[in-house]
């Protein structure tokens, strides 16, 4: 089944976005002739995805590295905004690393010897507020290591800097207080430097971190022939003449052929961070050069590198053995009564009994994954069963404003179809349509997103899909692009209040027109 988006052409060549989807603040790892990303994860569990690929454009969601986030008592609710910012990705003596800032508590780091796992629990490197987006480098030149981290101003009243320090080999200590490498309040027409990444090249140090935001933004390059500076700047990658706003932030991978590629993100609105991938080289006098002459590239060559199948990251989902698939995040730390017995075939989720079965934003039992592609058709079947008055389960888009369409007790306990939607603004949802009866408990539920992530919910409840309400224009959360998500809850008091059952979910590209057809995934 063919997934939503694909970059790879089939001829040689792929098109930006290589993931276009969410895969916010990526950072990149070449292991012989394999390739790791990951990327930021915030308040949702699991945290810390991986994946892989052979040729930097076929990706494949392998797993998360990160279970829970600690102190769990304070993501027991839905903290999107909060977690796991900027991670970064390494593999040093027989191991990977990935450190991260969590802005409200420090700098932490996991490792493992093989990326599928097991994964350490989280240390904490470095305690406080407002450390954000860290880096380690262990340099082979000298043996020593090092760490590199930006500044969150909303926790700590400081930004546009970058830090570092020396490292315990093991990376678990810091060895000095910590020294400004760059301040780029200092360089003319630079603000809001983050994200930085750091390596060792040509007898270099360099740091490789955006400026500008991440709406308008470019990509600078930083080095120096000592660890703690001076350093020279350059901006080596901006939008120019092209379309991709605010093109920075990401890695610098060099592949078994010996070529140099970089990952970066586009901010996108409701679809969240999505991520391109630029040739790179390094220009007479030693800097990156990256894209085509600094602007990024639309269409070009693929990496050299052994035959890989055209795919994607897992959209579509049948739930083997009754569990979600690995594309499936909770809004916050999981408990396990949230789901019900697996049979073995579909998903079932307890109706959990909530004071905010209301609103779906500040539920922490809803199971979201990113919208897979600009354009495409999520489907899924679910059956109510419940009889408990207020009980619902559904299909929902989910950011700061969210619209689900599914089936809740009446009254009487009787099945109905309903379709609700809340607004930014909004501190509890309303009807998007009148309520319908849903025979056996049952319905098909659809939504179609378009171009500007506008979408259309629909519904079969036995005579067809007929849509719902007016078209909804999603919206992202402060950090997160928008979400879909499958929920069950009912009003608080209720226990126990039934199940919902979701099988066969599904998306697909948009039919060309005329065919009448679409492909699923």
């Amino acid at each position: 089944m063919n997934p939503p988006w694909t970059a790879d052409l089939g001829d040689g060549t792929y098109r930006n976005p290589v993931l276009n989807a969410d895969w916010s603040d990526p950072d990149v790892v070449s292991v012989g002739e394999d390739h790791y990303l990951t990327a930021s994860s915030f308040g949702r569990f699991p945290g810390l995805p991986l994946l892989h690929s052979r040729d930097l454009v076929n990706w494949t969601l392998a797993g998360h590295a990160l279970d829970r986030l600690e102190p769990a008592s304070e993501f027991v609710v839905p903290r999107h905004d909060c977690g796991v910012w900027a991670p970064s990705l390494r593999h040093h003596a027989g191991r990977f690393w990935i450190f991260w800032g969590d802005p409200d508590h420090g700098i932490q780091q996991v490792n493992a010897e093989r990326v599928e796992g097991p994964w350490t629990a989280p240390h904490l490197v470095k305690a406080g507020k407002g450390l954000i987006d860290a880096c380690p480098l262990w340099d082979e030149e000298t043996g020593e290591a090092y760490l590199v981290h930006a500044w969150a101003k909303s926790r700590s009243g400081v930004k546009n800097r970058l830090t570092g320090h020396r490292m315990s080999p093991d990376g678990r200590t810091l060895l000095d207080e910590g020294t400004t490498l760059v301040d780029a309040d200092t360089i003319p027409g630079w603000f809001t430097l983050e994200g930085p990444k750091l390596y060792r090249h040509d007898g270099w140090f360099w740091i490789l971190a955006p400026a500008g935001g991440v709406e308008t933004g470019w990509q600078g390059a930083f080095r120096s022939r000592d660890f703690f500076g001076p350093y020279e700047e350059r901006v080596v990658l901006e939008q120019g003449r092209t379309a991709v706003n605010g093109p920075h932030q990401g890695g610098w991978v060099r592949t078994a052929a010996g070529e140099d590629w970089f990952l970066h993100f586009q901010s996108k609105g409701a679809y969240g961070r999505v991520v391109h991938l630029q040739p790179m080289r390094w220009s007479e006098d030693g800097w990156p050069v990256i894209g085509d002459a600094g602007e990024p590239v639309a269409v070009h060559r693929k990496p050299t590198a052994p035959a890989q199948p055209v795919t994607a990251p897992a959209s579509g989902d049948t739930f083997p053995g009754g569990r979600p698939g690995p594309q499936w995040q909770w809004t916050a730390d999981p408990r396990p009564e949230w789901t019900g017995e697996h049979d073995g075939h579909g998903l079932r989720l307890t109706c959990v009994p909530t004071a905010y079965a209301h609103d779906l934003r500040a539920l922490p039992s809803v199971l979201v994954q990113r919208l897979p592609a600009e354009e495409f058709t999520a489907e899924v079947d679910l059956a109510l069963h419940s009889g408990v008055p207020g009980a619902n389960a559904g299909l929902a888009v989910l950011g700061d404003a969210f619209s689900w369409i599914g089936l809740e007790a009446g009254p009487d306990g009787t099945p109905l179809l309903v379709h609700r939607y809340a607004e930014g603004v909004a501190e509890h949802e309303r009807d998007a349509e009148y309520s319908r009866p849903a025979p056996g408990g049952r319905a098909r539920l659809r939504v179609e997103v378009t171009t500007g992530a506008r979408c259309r919910f629909l519904a079969d409840t036995g005579d067809g899909f007929r849509p719902s309400g007016q078209v909804f224009a999603a919206t992202p959360w402060r950090w997160v692009g928008a979400l879909l998500g499958l929920f069950a809850t009912a009003p608080a008091g209720t226990k126990p209040a039934g199940t919902a059952h979701f099988t066969d979910f599904r998306t697909a590209a948009p039919a060309p027109a005329g065919s009448g057809t679409r492909t699923g995934a």
